[in-house]
């Protein structure tokens, strides 16, 4: 289980990471459904998405860190989450990007719950 969830980190961690830099380029009008969102929110998440992304792998580096996981897993699927919400409120007939974002959220849910429960990393693991 160990090596599936180290697996599912570093697949997230690069995902999360060239979404946030997909951001810096694109603007929110990219996405149509996304636009209520202030551009500050959808700036300030670039930020968010990199640190998320680094707490998906610094745990490789020192075990201690391993809380830094759940918590990380736990933001990106708030982030997935709130564009699902923001999604089904503008109107939007395309249900491709909620399957996509839910399934990110899954992922998610997946890792949070394997490195807290499962197969946690930390200085007694």
């Amino acid at each position: 289980m160990n090596i599936i969830l180290w697996v599912l980190q570093v697949a997230l961690a690069i995902h999360t990471a060239i979404g946030a830099f997909w951001k810096f380029s694109n603007s929110i009008e990219m996405v149509p459904s996304l636009k209520a969102m202030p551009n500050s929110v959808w700036m300030s998440l670039i930020g968010i998405e990199l640190l998320c992304a680094a707490g998906l792998v610094l745990p490789a580096i020192n075990r201690q860190w391993g809380m830094l996981v759940p918590l990380a897993a736990i933001i990106i699927a708030l982030e997935m989450v709130l564009f699902t919400i923001l999604h089904l409120r503008s109107g939007q007939t395309t249900q491709g990007e909620i399957i996509y974002w839910l399934c990110v959220a899954a992922v998610c849910l997946v890792i949070a719950y394997g490195r807290s429960f499962v197969a946690p990393l930390g200085a007694a693991a």
